[in-house]
């Protein structure tokens, strides 16, 4: 027994020795949104164009399962328009009554289709790894909106003293600094609708507008429900207390 625990120890101290150094994750800086605070409220053409940059660059690898084309309300977008959006994707429906699937246009009540047909073909695709589904990512990550935007602005050369494995692309903000997806956004990859310029920040922050929204769809208005809630709260405790001045006046 003794020498197996000194083999035990000796494999310990050497698997340590060779492990690579980890260095330590970057703290992220709070990012100016216009939706924090309790009387936060979204931006709708930042939104907008977060959604432009979604459809045209992050679509490609990540899926938006938990979205619905009908939602797309909540961004200012009209029926004609969210009708035209879902119609340009191709969602597998059936089975019809030869019980075999088919694809069709998309229509206003469907989600947002993946884009690979399974996770086995996702993987493929992307060297092995697995593109998270953006429908929840920001709150399903420490950080929330500010991890999305500084980890896509946070790619960089790596220091000297780190040694990259095959395949890997450097970045600060991500948990081990060492992360499969290749930098996906870079100034003037999208041409905006309305003409704002495409910066990498600008670009950035408008896709982490438009996830937050994806995540907290219902923000606004629980923001709303909780103001009216402390108003109401306020309200009562003064009557509560006027109440209260009224029925022992007669006792002091």
């Amino acid at each position: 027994m003794k020498k197996l625990a000194i083999i035990a120890a000796a494999a310990a101290f050497l698997g340590l020795a060779q492990a690579p150094e980890v260095r330590a994750q970057e703290e992220l800086p709070s990012h100016d949104w216009s939706f924090s605070g309790i009387f936060g409220t979204f931006d709708r053409a930042k939104q907008q164009r977060g959604f432009q940059v979604y459809r045209e660059v992050c679509s490609a690898c990540h899926s938006l399962r938990q979205v619905a084309f009908r939602n797309l309300s909540d961004l200012g977008y009209n029926e004609d328009e969210i009708r035209a959006i879902a119609a340009s994707y191709q969602v597998e429906d059936g089975p019809d009554d030869n019980g075999d699937m088919f694809v069709r246009d998309g229509i206003p009540s469907d989600r947002f289709p993946p884009p690979f047909p399974n996770e086995n073909a996702a993987r493929a695709a992307n060297g092995g790894a697995l593109p998270v589904d953006l429908s929840l990512v920001a709150k399903s990550r420490m950080g929330g909106p500010d991890y999305i935007y500084h980890l896509l602005t946070g790619y960089q050369d790596p220091p000297p003293d780190v040694e990259m494995m095959e395949g890997m692309y450097y970045n600060a903000y991500f948990p081990g600094h060492q992360i499969a997806m290749a930098p996906p956004l870079m100034d003037g990859v999208v041409t905006y609708a309305d003409g704002t310029p495409a910066t990498l920040h600008q670009l950035a922050e408008d896709v982490t507008y438009f996830l937050t929204w994806a995540a907290e769809p219902n923000l606004e208005a629980r923001k709303r429900m909780g103001m009216k809630v402390i108003l109401f709260l306020l309200i009562f405790t003064g009557l509560l207390y006027a109440v209260k001045r009224k029925v022992w006046a007669n006792l002091h």
